[in-house]
């Protein structure tokens, strides 16, 4: 403290007033600069300024939209002498835009527009390399980003010489014709016909009044393809309603839809009111807008098509416009009968599975698309749905988050398989309610509310799908929602589709959390459907009872697996075990092997990585009780499902590592849910989502193995044989479901047929949900022999390109891998 009385003034107090008075001693304070010498900033270049303004454009909904188009492009044209990476710099950042964020495709189409009005060349440089890219992704199958080229074109026809992009929409029909008429169950000629008709409302937009007789000549060829129904279309139907009643939500093909929905926008003259028309300017821009009526015209190059064109890496399906808010009051999304339901979904679509590395942005675009559509095509964002009902005619009361959230569920739903992972999906969905809470969870719960009143018509695998997100949602928010609304459905039998579903989200909802969490969030009607075993984090060892048969031998075996003894000082127990079994007139296989996996469960049931080191300890006295017989192998899946009884989540994980293992085949898993334990419990399994989860799975991993092997370039004649063999256990496997599926869905199944004590109404579910899981995997089943039929064409193909030794060998390998 002394030494810091010694500073100058005593005090801080009087340090500090004596640095202060040194400043205002200055003789000319005003003169001296204390700031020092200022920072230089240099604006970034040109192309840099024109890059950053291209990747925002139409994102600020208070700019108007021909202000930001006439900036970019004057900017552009401006330094056009000055920047010499400007140039190649623009046209790839359009062409690239134009496949990453589509919905800016027609504000990009404006840029170039009014730029052709003082640069002309820009637009020849532009349209080169578009018809490269355009020929490079016709050539891998590439069609999503075929279409979106051909809509950047579509915007520029005004620019275009002649007849635009009418003739290679006119070359792209003649290979769907082809296609069509070589096999009705053809799906690329379908996405070229979808393609060409997604095309048309923006060449109509862009160039208003001048194509329509082209474009009715166009439409009438398509209508023989579009109208009619595919074949495969019955596979992918969202909704399967009971055999005696017309499904309450009928669903429509999109190409139909399309087809239909510009059959009479021709009529109205192609109004087309929801695409934006940035390249219009207002009646102030005299001079802006006679310079786009007088702008230069450009030849299109010729778009080269083969004569044979290849599906791609994405596998091609008929698609289905899937809605989850059908049947509303007010429409708070656009309705079938206008060509705005499938042009917004479409830009909606390509934005939600292209921009998967980012699902922030993503989510960002969608709570935005109103940015990106001609204005008062929709209500104000995060208007109640109630308040819909106050807006009057001719103002929408479309819902942008009401949009966004239907394309979503869309992707979520599609049916054989959506384009990513099911998880990618839920986080777009969690992410655009995070950033815009007000506005999305609204839509989300009359979205839940929806699918849940038409639980019993969605077809049982979407059924598990929305059963995963809804878990998957609320673990994201706190496991809130309101329970009350549906309290009455919880004294429904169990075998009801919504019971079922209430069940499984609680069982979902325990995974996630813990049962104790869960049970506070429910009321206390369904504090019962959390058992107590649920609240057990770990399972009782059922050997601990000395009233349990063969409690002895079963602590005895714990204890040596506990020491990690050698297998031989086991095999007393396990003889022992076998000796009383037979003076009770037990299957003795089964009854020791019972024994010994409830105990090796019970010394691994502190974490999965617990199980796992027992069950590698114990694999071969595994294997050995499995091939045993099928009775031992079906009480190995009952002794796991039975011990994890409680966290059946738990019990799936153990019983796909012991399919890994190879310790069950799936044949087993399959007869042990569909025929063992479905008949134990009459039928009731059938309604577990616990039992469709591990059947599904199983299935699901056969055919990814069979998949993988018929994707590789070449087989080895013992790979080929192998490959045989695992293709004609999966056609077993099949059938084998295809027997007791079919028995549970006419009700021939022997403890239907013993059952006295079941009522009609049960009897009734019953039939149902076997009717529903056979529709599930009959189609699993199509789609695999699908599979395998291209994929058998491809190595044909393949190896008659490595006979002819013309050198193609490199490509086909790539589009044989892109098949999956």
């Amino acid at each position: 403290m002394a030494d810091y009385d010694r500073r100058p003034g005593g005090d801080r107090r009087g340090y500090n007033n004596s640095k202060k008075r040194r400043y205002q001693d200055r003789p000319d304070d005003d003169d001296y600069d204390r700031r020092g010498p200022r920072r230089r900033f240099d604006a970034p270049p040109p192309h840099v300024r024109i890059r950053k303004q291209l990747l925002s454009i139409a994102e600020n909904p208070m700019r108007p939209w021909h202000e930001e188009v006439a900036s970019i492009a004057n900017l552009f044209t401006d330094s056009w002498e000055d920047d010499h990476m400007l140039r190649g710099n623009f046209v790839d950042l359009i062409l690239q835009l134009a496949v990453e964020q589509p919905l800016k495709t027609p504000f990009l189409a404006a840029v170039v527009l009014v730029a052709n009005t003082n640069r002309p060349e820009v637009v020849d440089m532009l349209l080169t390399k578009l018809v490269a890219n355009t020929e490079a992704r016709i050539g891998q199958g590439e069609w999503r980003d075929v279409k979106l080229y051909l809509k950047l074109l579509a915007c520029l026809q005004s620019c275009l010489e002649g007849d635009g992009v009418f003739p290679v929409l006119e070359e792209l029909f003649l290979r769907a014709v082809d296609l069509q008429t070589a096999s009705s169950e053809d799906t690329i000629g379908t996405e070229l016909v979808k393609i060409i008709l997604l095309t048309l409302p923006y060449v109509m937009a862009a160039a208003p009044g001048q194509w329509q007789q082209k474009a009715a000549d166009l439409m009438e060829k398509t209508e023989i393809i579009a109208l009619e129904p595919h074949a495969l279309q019955i596979l992918i139907e969202p909704y399967h309603p009971e055999s005696s009643e017309e499904s309450s939500t009928p669903s429509s093909s999109v190409i139909k839809l399309l087809q239909t929905q510009l059959q009479s926008e021709a009529n109205n003259g192609w109004a087309l009111p929801c695409l934006p028309r940035p390249w219009e300017f207002p009646p102030g821009e005299a001079e802006q807008v006679s310079k786009l009526a007088s702008a230069a015209k450009h030849a299109l190059p010729l778009i080269a098509i083969p004569q044979t064109v290849v599906a791609g890496p994405r596998p091609l399906f008929p698609e289905v416009y899937f809605s989850v808010y059908g049947n509303q009051e007010v429409e708070s999304v656009p309705s079938i009968n206008t060509a705005a339901a499938c042009l917004i979904r479409d830009a909606l679509l390509d934005t939600i599975n292209i921009m998967d590395y980012n699902r922030n942005i993503t989510a960002r675009h969608l709570i935005e698309v109103d940015c990106f559509f001609a204005p008062r095509t929709f209500a104000a964002r995060a208007t109640p749905f109630d308040r819909l009902r106050d807006i009057e005619p001719p103002k929408s009361t479309w819902k942008p988050e009401d949009v966004a959230v239907d394309a979503v569920f869309s992707q979520l739903f599609q049916l054989p398989n959506p384009e990513h992972k099911l998880v990618y999906y839920h986080a777009v969905l969690t992410e655009a309610c995070k950033l815009a809470p007000a506005a999305i969870a609204p839509s989300l719960g009359r979205a839940i509310r929806y699918l849940y009143r038409n639980v019993h018509h969605l077809d049982v695998e979407l059924d598990s799908r929305f059963l995963d997100w809804f878990s998957h949602h609320l673990s994201n928010f706190g496991f809130t929602w309101k329970w009350t609304e549906w309290v009455d459905d919880v004294f429904l039998p169990d075998l009801h589709p919504r019971k079922a579903f209430i069940r499984g989200a609680i069982d979902k909802e325990i995974r996630l959390s813990f049962a104790q969490r869960i049970k506070n969030t429910l009321p206390e009607a369904y504090q019962d459907l959390v058992e107590p075993e649920m609240e057990k984090e770990m399972p009782d060892f059922k050997f601990l009872d000395d009233k349990t048969p063969f409690a002895a031998e079963g602590r005895e075996i714990a204890a040596l697996l506990r020491k990690k003894a050698a297998d031989e000082e086991m095999q007393p127990v396990i003889e022992r075990i076998h000796a009383l079994a037979l003076d009770n007139n037990l299957d003795p296989l089964v009854t020791s092997t019972d024994v010994f996996v409830t105990a090796v469960l019970h010394i691994g049931s502190k974490s999965l990585s617990h199980v796992l080191a027992a069950i590698e300890r114990t694999k071969d006295r595994l294997t050995d009780a499995g091939a045993a017989s099928d009775a031992a192998r079906a009480q190995i899946t009952t002794a796991v499902m039975t011990y994890w009884g409680g966290h059946p989540g738990v019990a799936i994980s153990i019983v796909e590592k012991l399919l890994n293992y190879s310790i069950l085949a799936p044949s087993a898993v399959i007869n042990w849910a569909l025929v063992s334990h479905a008949g134990e419990t009459k039928g009731q399994a059938l309604a577990r989502a616990h039992i469709y989860e591990l059947v599904f799975h199983t299935v699901i991993k056969v055919t990814t193995r069979i998949r993988q092997v018929a994707q590789k370039p070449a087989l080895t004649p013992e790979d080929e044989a192998a490959h045989e063999a695992e293709v004609r256990s999966m056609r077993e496997l099949f059938r084998a479901m295809e027997d007791a599926l079919v028995a549970w869905a006419t009700g021939a199944k022997d403890e239907m047929l013993e059952d006295g004590t079941a009522d009609a109404e049960r009897e009734t579910f019953i039939r149902r949900w076997g009717e529903r899981w056979l529709r599930v995997f009959r189609r699993r089943a199509a789609i695999e022999e699908a599979f395998l039929l291209e994929a058998g064409k491809e190595r044909e193909k393949r190896a008659a390109a490595a006979a002819e030794g013309n050198g193609n060998g490199a490509e086909v390998d790539v589009e044989l891998e892109d098949i999956a």
